[in-house]
């Protein structure tokens, strides 16, 4: 089931993002090519697939979060193509293909990270992508700044930054997740589910509450396949956080009990979307995948 729905919902994000490439004037052309590189060149998309699967969940169409879906996809283009930066994480590899600064130069590598962070808020205005009214597009448009920005995203790479050869304990190894890895996840359920049109208070919290568990879950698997998986599985490069000394969830927990975790996380998600109906279905597999999957 979620095999067809992720295929189905990446053909459909994919399409939409390739709308937004095409340079304005030919001095800009390799700019608009690292960019395009940036996003296209492979990736599970998981963030579009929660947004579809948020309006769908609460009765809207997927084509009306297409704004959403790209928005948060291209946010987080930018910042892997940021943190791949020799300043940052120094990594070669993503997605099974040279990083950007890598394919281009690390010049052009921040400019393009720059360009992609702008073009997301630009996707949310977009008409061709949504019909939102302006009321939700300013909520939209608020809500991803709130966190992609210094209170979210940027704030938990920072917290990772100087986090190297610390030991954390586990209330501040989720607080640097919840920022660095969740709040883009969060958004990218809260975006969609604005974009159906009938995000009632009480469905926003209850899906608040899903979207902070499999946040949280989709790190402690990130840490858990760090460990055990390999590099050519990954697409990028297998230890990577273990040879920088960064606290991961099996140094702190042991690696059986990780992954306890990661199961306990699922089930939280599960519990909030129990007030939904057959419509959220494609979110409880979305649960099931982040803790199963294995890249």
């Amino acid at each position: 089931m979620i095999a067809a729905y992720s295929a189905t919902s990446q053909a459909r994000v994919n399409a939409a993002l390739e709308t937004l490439f095409n340079p304005p004037s030919p001095e800009l052309a390799r700019l608009y090519e690292a960019m395009r590189y940036s996003v296209m060149n492979g990736g599970k998309r998981v963030r579009p697939l929660l947004a579809y699967a948020a309006c769908e969940a609460l009765g809207g169409k997927a084509e009306q979060a297409n704004g959403a879906a790209c928005a948060v996809e291209l946010i987080h283009a930018y910042s892997l193509v940021h943190d791949d930066l020799p300043a940052m994480d120094d990594d070669d590899l993503r997605r099974g293909q040279p990083t950007t600064h890598k394919k281009f130069d690390e010049a052009c590598a921040i400019l393009a990270g720059d360009g992609l962070q702008s073009l997301a808020f630009s996707a949310l205005l977009d008409p061709r992508l949504s019909s939102c009214d302006a009321e939700t597009r300013l909520q939209m448009v608020s809500a991803l700044a709130l966190a992609a920005g210094p209170a979210g995203m940027v704030g938990g790479q920072a917290i990772d930054l100087g986090s190297v050869g610390l030991k954390l304990d586990q209330k501040a190894l989720e607080y640097m997740h919840r920022h660095k890895t969740g709040a883009l996840i969060e958004v990218s359920v809260k975006l969609g589910a604005l974009a159906s049109g009938h995000a009632a208070k009480d469905e926003l919290k209850s899906l608040q509450s899903y979207a902070q568990a499999i946040g949280l879950a989709f790190q402690v698997q990130d840490d858990i396949l760090d460990v055990e998986s390999d590099t050519e599985t990954l697409g990028k490069r297998q230890g990577a956080d273990i040879a920088r000394d960064k606290p991961t969830y099996p140094a702190l927990l042991g690696l059986d009990a990780a992954k306890a975790y990661a199961l306990e996380l699922r089930d939280q998600a599960l519990h909030a979307l129990r007030p939904f109906d057959a419509a959220a279905e494609p979110l409880r597999d979305l649960a099931r995948y982040i803790v199963d999957r294995r890249s």
